[in-house]
């Protein structure tokens, strides 16, 4: 197997884009050599750990409504282009994602990464959940399989807050500077959401058999 390290935010919706582009070159090539894993950076690491209004948000991310647009304009297109459907009105908060990254990280114990990863990345974009509330969290780490009560325990402790924002603090320290991220072997590094196509070329290059 070879490693495909991805460093991403659930609330990114170039990593969702990215992440469908992704998955559908692996439906093409069923047997590629890829060892998936998922590694925290949080686009908004000095959030308050409550969050704050989406409005407020892209007030002080974009400034005018204009910005706002041409932020979003090219999203909106390559989601459609990509198959995505995305329900941006429906969302009304955003959150530190300090706790989802949290939840990722366990469900990577359980060998659920993934599953939780896009769990997480529907919830927010396509159903405007809060995925930094506790209680959201919970329901859907029990849509993945993980143990809710041991869940619970852990998103009311401090466990592996540290944990998270090293790798953050480390994958800047790396040169990363924006999500999604891929390292490929690590050895290899392919920025920003490439296309199947891209990831077609890559599977084929990699493993001759793909």
């Amino acid at each position: 197997m070879i490693s495909l390290d991805i460093y991403s935010d659930p609330i990114c919706p170039w990593c969702f884009i990215g992440k469908a582009r992704l998955d559908r070159a692996l439906e093409n090539r069923p047997d590629h050599p890829f060892d998936i894993r998922w590694h925290p950076f949080q686009l908004n690491p000095d959030m308050p750990p409550q969050g704050m209004a989406r409005d407020t948000y892209m007030a002080m991310k974009f400034g005018t409504e204009q910005g706002i647009m041409q932020a979003y304009g090219p999203v909106i297109e390559a989601a459609q282009n990509t198959g995505l459907t995305l329900d941006l009105p429906a969302i009304t908060h955003t959150p530190n994602t300090l706790d989802a990254h949290r939840l990722i990280h366990w469900a990577g114990l359980e060998g659920r990464q993934t599953a939780m990863v896009s769990t997480l990345f529907r919830a927010y974009f396509q159903q405007g959940q809060d995925i930094g509330d506790s209680a959201t969290l919970l329901e859907l780490a029990k849509t993945v399989g993980l143990d809710t009560t041991l869940v619970a325990r852990l998103l009311d402790s401090d466990a592996d807050r540290d944990l998270i924002a090293q790798a953050d603090s480390d994958a800047r320290a790396r040169g990363i500077s924006g999500v999604p991220f891929f390292i490929v072997a690590k050895q290899y590094a392919i920025s920003g959401a490439q296309s199947v196509e891209t990831w077609r070329g890559v599977i084929d290059e990699l493993d001759p058999r793909a």
